[in-house]
């Protein structure tokens, strides 16, 4: 007995000791924590972001707060049901819960399962870090049992409504009730509510604008834990299943802005089994607040969105978007990257490649031109920056629709199987592409080649200067530098005399692509992409439901556009795209090319206004040279007599110097050495007599092939003809 009342003796001193010693760190540990009321009510308290000046950014949230009082019950009954069924009865802690936690997390030798409470949730929002260590743990049970002293459980229940994050860059109830919904919280149905209540879990697995099918699921479940707990009856629960999902974000109910949407989004992408608002963080930026309100004060009639990427950071600038970040269908836009950079690649084209653009029957498809005008022969040139149809897509027939959907994956711009047809050479696919990914697409041009996304976020640090993350764009090859530098001299083109030309009074070198899709009832989709050696700016206009619009590309789309370039470069000016060694700048024979459609080095000789200058790749050039001016050469002059004079008609050559020699009984003599003259006399022919003359072009002294013409007999006066050949 006595060495049993010793061993008990000895287990409790240590117990005690233990306890003790528990006791004096969990004192030591949260000696000098508080309670702040005013981080309750602080939603984004946590969440720090700053813009590429380093500047704070103000987050919009705090402005809508819920009247807890106004919402339905089965609104805050909701999260009561999926994260703290015994809210009203535990005191801050729910230890049946904790208890099953401990059992299946040691079963799985994991620590997936978490049994925080709405309360112990609200602490760890709004006044701690998100690391999951003793200490933290030990300030939230402080902090837990004098937020339960002091507030009742609705009160603790309407902060915890307000601070939480729902995705997409919502803070509270309210805000995410607007966004996802377009309504007020005190409106939302008990479908609606469960919707939210799911999100908590994770906003960014759980977003039904990114995964309906698993929000779907989440939120019957959530709806399936309401009934169960008598929040809603039987006959709202069968309701409420049958209730859709939204579909698109209420850009214009919300209030958030669209730029932190993005930045909030990407935080979601990066730390997905986190919420912002778990930790002290400091997100930094690439924002550009002046950049931002240019493109909000637009205030276009129509749903647009704007985005302006750094091609030198990948760093989005700006964003905004009054439908959100939904997805269009490209129209034109779509061409250099599906159909001339990859065809330029292959080496299928030049930008001197003519194009015979002609109503075209491709196996049952035939596209039309705007206003169904057509030019005959084209150059690749000027079918880009004119936006020309046929050509296109008689370019990506001979490239391939999965050569050019190949090249499109490269850029983050996948092409499903079931629209690969011709007809994806103007945009027409089912579902499309979000403005941004076709702004880094572009870039790729703008960088030589390469692509690499863009990204709102450059770091993010925690309150101690810890950097959790850091933005280190990965490039990768999509087109050779030479394609890169000839696809955008082709669309400086564009500026300057195609479909961009509203953008050609910018005092700097700029390439721009314009794109205008339509249905039956009229346009429906306008883009113009624009960019520098530092900079994309893409602008897309529209409405939400796809109802007409009565702009085009290059009418209001490029007006903003023009807008952001020039608040870009208030303060200088973007260098000129480099031209690369492998890229040639050399004349073609004008003639061959406009006349016979062929493609021909200028002769070393000819006057420059015979020739054409453009760029060719140094692995494409011109196979055959032309020799009109080392060896001059005319078609064949006409020749007749009038009124007793001989008349020789010249081509239209007048580059040339001619000779004419005239023949008559065996002498030879020249009527003729100088200039090109249309037409040739002479007056000293003699009445009955026969000639024949020769033509002889001449070019800075070399002589081409003498040519002869046929004979002709001058008739004597009241003579008649007594052959047919003669006149």
């Amino acid at each position: 007995m006595k060495r049993t009342a010793i061993i008990l003796s000895s287990i409790f001193g240590i117990a005690a000791t233990l306890f003790a010693g528990v006791l004096i760190y969990y004192f030591s540990v949260t000696a000098g924590v508080r309670l702040n009321p005013n981080k309750l009510v602080d939603t984004t308290r946590n969440v720090r972001v700053y813009d590429a000046h380093g500047d704070e950014v103000n987050l919009p949230a705090l402005k809508k707060c819920a009247s807890f009082s106004a919402l339905k019950s089965y609104v805050p009954n909701a999260f009561v049901a999926v994260e703290d069924k015994r809210f009203y009865s535990h005191e801050g802690f729910d230890y049946k819960r904790i208890g099953k936690a401990f059992l299946r997390n040691a079963a799985s030798r994991s620590f997936r399962e978490g049994a925080s409470t709405i309360s112990q949730q609200l602490i760890k929002n709004t006044h701690l870090s998100g690391e999951k260590t003793l200490t933290r743990k030990l300030k939230e049970m402080k902090l837990t049992r004098a937020l339960e002293k002091r507030y009742s459980k609705d009160e603790i229940l309407s902060l915890y409504l307000n601070s939480i994050y729902f995705g997409h860059g919502a803070f509270g109830i309210e805000e995410a009730a607007a966004f996802y919904f377009g309504k007020t919280a005190e409106t939302l149905s008990p479908a609606e509510s469960a919707t939210l209540a799911a999100l908590v879990k994770s906003p960014n697995n759980y977003s039904p604008f990114r995964n309906a099918e698993k929000c779907l699921k989440r939120r019957n479940f959530v709806l399936g834990l309401m009934r169960d707990q008598s929040f809603i009856s039987a006959e709202e629960y069968a309701a409420a299943i049958a209730e859709p999902l939204p579909l698109a974000p209420d850009e214009e109910k919300s209030s958030g802005n669209s730029y932190l949407a993005f930045v909030f989004e990407e935080f979601s992408k990066l730390f997905p089994t986190e919420k912002p608002d778990d930790s002290t963080l400091k997100i930094y930026t690439f924002y550009e607040p002046q950049l931002q309100k240019t493109i909000e004060a637009f205030g276009a009639e129509y749903d647009y969105s704007a985005c302006v990427a750094d091609n030198r950071t990948h760093g989005i600038k700006a964003y905004y978007s009054t439908v959100g970040r939904i997805k269009r269908l490209p129209a034109s836009a779509i061409k250099p990257l599906l159909v001339y950079a990859p065809a330029v690649e292959e080496n299928i084209i030049v930008p001197a490649t003519p194009i015979l653009d002609e109503k075209t029957d491709f196996g049952g498809y035939s596209p039309r031109n705007a206003g169904d005008k057509y030019d005959g022969y084209v150059s690749a040139r000027y079918a880009l920056s004119r936006s020309v149809n046929v050509p296109a897509v008689k370019i990506l027939n001979v490239l391939g629709v999965d050569k050019g959907a190949e090249y499109m994956e490269r850029m983050g711009l996948p092409v499903p199987q079931e629209d690969r047809s011709l007809a994806l050479a103007l945009g027409g696919m089912s579902e499309g592409y979000e403005l941004s990914d076709l702004a880094f697409a572009y870039s790729a041009l703008a960088n030589g080649g390469n692509y690499a996304p863009s990204a709102a976020i450059s770091r993010i640090e925690t309150n101690s200067g810890k950097t959790l993350y850091e933005w280190k764009p990965s490039l990768s090859r999509v087109f050779s530098e030479d394609t890169a530098a000839i696809v955008t001299d082709m669309l400086k083109t564009a500026v300057q005399e195609g479909t961009a030309k509203k953008l050609r009074s910018l005092p700097f070198p700029i390439a721009a692509k314009t794109g205008t899709g339509a249905n039956a009832a009229g346009n429906v989709d306008a883009y113009t992409l624009s960019y520098t050696s530092e900079d994309t700016v893409a602008v897309w206009m529209g409405m939400r439901d796809n109802s007409p619009i009565k702009t085009t590309g290059g009418n209001l789309p490029a007006s903003l556009a023009l807008e952001l370039n020039r608040k870009l470069y208030e303060t200088h000016m973007p260098s000129d795209f480099p031209l690369p060694d492998t890229v040639k700048r050399i004349p073609i024979d004008k003639e061959e090319y406009e006349k016979n459609h062929r493609i021909l080095l200028a002769d070393p000789t000819a006057p420059p206004l015979t020739t054409l200058s453009e760029i060719f790749r140094s692995s494409a050039l011109p196979e055959g040279t032309s020799d009109r001016f080392s060896k001059p050469s005319i078609q064949k002059p006409t020749i007749s007599v009038k009124k007793g004079s001989v008349v020789i008609s010249l081509c239209q050559a007048e580059y040339y110097d001619y000779i004419i020699k005239r023949k008559n009984n065996g002498k030879t003599v020249i009527i003729y050495e100088g200039k090109y003259r249309s037409a040739i006399v002479d007056n000293s022919v003699a009445e009955g007599e026969t000639y024949v003359y020769t033509v002889t072009p001449v070019y800075q002294g070399k002589a081409g092939d003498e040519i002869s013409l046929p004979s002709v007999y001058v008739r004597k006066s009241g003579e008649i003809p007594d052959s047919w050949w003669r006149d």
